[in-house]
């Protein structure tokens, strides 16, 4: 089981009074930073990690650490392994029909690749962009059209991230263009199976309106790597898409188990496929992030283990 870092992405943890303050922490004291995360996720008993946003993002670590050889050492002395790596430059403001924009996404996928591939992961967790929100001046429609052009350049990322060992899989970002059931079908058909692959978030696919289960059974053969997270109900899909749209997010997630989502039903899912590999245990800013990864943990030891073993 591993964590995705963006768990840590709450002032309380780093005793300060906001998320501005994270970041100033995160630039005048590095080194403290991310040893902190690190020694917590170790703390927790598990044996993984996915960077994320910044600065929780593979770039900072490697400023911090100095090189791609001395962060995969941080990781090795606490027994963990980068399991996966997400890949947000997709998500916000990317124009992809622009040549610079392409260039500079296709460049930055390249490096987190090779980085990914020398701290022990295979994968590569990429968030599509977002959704504009409902009754804008401007919609932003998710026909075919926009999703084959999208498509085109997912092939090329995926073809481009597996000569580097690691596999593309997308994520079911709530409020982006691949959120709800309709979406995943739709790209999962205009993408390459032998290039792009799937991450499945349980808790975004609820409260997108979907049932996760269902969803990732229909790809499961897409499966590369799953973020194992809880919803309490589905989310409006008025929210306004602004910079502010995973704060409004925040309150609809909750503890593993703690929600709405299916577990025992999952579980069985990954049994009767006979599914292995990373669970990626994502709690969206704990304020408390140990006793929550152990919590979910836990959980998913003493109730699901038992279920797909």
């Amino acid at each position: 089981m591993a964590v995705d870092l963006v768990t840590f992405f709450h002032p309380q943890f780093w005793s300060v009074d906001s998320v501005k303050q994270i970041i100033e922490v995160a630039e005048k004291s590095p080194d403290l930073f991310w040893n902190r995360m690190l020694d917590t996720v170790e703390a927790a008993g598990l044996t993984g990690i996915e960077p994320t946003f910044s600065p929780f993002n593979w770039q900072h670590a490697l400023k911090t650490f100095g090189s791609v050889e001395k962060f995969s050492e941080a990781l090795t002395r606490r027994g963990l392994t980068l399991a996966s790596g997400f890949f947000a430059d997709l998500e916000h403001g990317s124009d992809i029909a622009d040549p610079a924009t392409r260039v500079r996404v296709f460049d930055l996928a390249r490096r987190y690749a090779e980085v990914i591939a020398a701290c022990g992961g295979d994968a590569m967790v990429v968030g599509l962009p977002m959704r504009r929100t409902r009754g804008a001046d401007q919609p932003l429609f998710v026909d075919l059209p926009y999703a084959q052009r999208l498509a085109e350049v997912l092939n090329e990322l995926g073809a481009m991230t597996l000569r580097h060992g690691v596999r593309l899989a997308l994520h079911t970002e709530a409020h982006s263009v691949f959120c709800t059931s309709r979406d995943v079908d739709l790209f999962m058909l205009l993408t390459d199976p032998l290039y792009v692959g799937f991450c499945p978030d349980a808790a975004h696919l609820l409260g997108s309106g979907a049932d996760p289960v269902t969803v990732t059974t229909r790809h499961i053969d897409r499966l590369v790597v799953a973020h194992w997270k809880d919803a309490t109900g589905v989310m409006p899909f008025d929210i306004p898409i602004d910079a502010g749209i995973h704060d409004s997010h925040q309150q609809y997630f909750c503890r593993l188990g703690a929600g709405r989502v299916d577990w025992p039903a999952w579980a069985r899912m990954y049994r009767d496929h006979k599914i292995s590999g990373w669970a990626v245990l994502e709690l969206d800013a704990a304020a408390d992030p140990l006793s929550e990864m152990i919590a979910s943990r836990q959980f998913v030891e003493t109730t699901l283990l038992p279920i797909i073993d």
